[in-house]
C-alpha cells in the first residue's frame, strides 16, 4: 500500500485578475487540513495582493458566494499555515519596510526559503 502524503505545499498564483480562481487553494487547503494533511499555502506573484487589507474581503470567486476572505479564513482555522512571498528590493535599494498585511498572513518568505520548501515537501500543487 502507498504511503499517503502528510505535507502539502499549495502554491497560490491566481490574484484578482482571475477572481474565479482565488478560493479554490484556500478550499483545498481546508480538506486536506480536515484529512489530517500539513498544509502550507505559500502566495506568490499575483496572489501576493489576497494578502493585502480588504482585497480578499472584495473579491468573489463567485458572484452569489462567500468572499475570498472567507475561504482564507477556513483553511486557517483548519490550521493551514500562511506564507507570502517578499518582494526583493530593486536592484540598489535597501529592503523596504513591510506593508500592512491581513491577520491570516503567518510570515514572509524568500524565493531561497520557497525552493527549499518545494523540495521538502511530499507533494507541491499550483492552483
Amino acid at each position: 500500500m502507498a504511503e499517503t502524503a502528510r505535507r502539502v505545499l499549495i502554491l497560490v498564483v491566481s490574484g484578482p485578475s482571475t477572481p474565479a480562481r482565488c478560493a479554490a487553494p484556500f478550499h483545498i487547503a481546508t480538506l486536506l487540513a480536515c484529512m489530517d494533511a500539513e498544509v502550507t499555502l505559500y502566495l506568490t506573484g499575483e496572489a501576493a495582493e489576497l494578502a493585502c487589507p480588504g482585497v480578499a474581503e472584495a473579491l468573489y470567486a463567485d458572484p452569489d458566494g462567500a468572499p475570498v476572505i472567507h475561504f482564507v479564513r477556513q483553511a486557517k482555522q483548519a490550521g493551514a499555515g500562511l506564507y507570502l512571498c517578499r518582494k526583493p528590493p530593486a536592484p540598489g535599494q535597501a529592503p523596504t519596510a513591510p506593508e500592512a498585511l491581513i491577520d491570516e498572513v503567518d510570515d514572509y518568505g524568500s524565493g531561497g526559503e520557497l525552493a527549499a520548501m518545494i523540495l521538502e515537501y511530499d507533494k507541491v500543487l499550483s492552483l
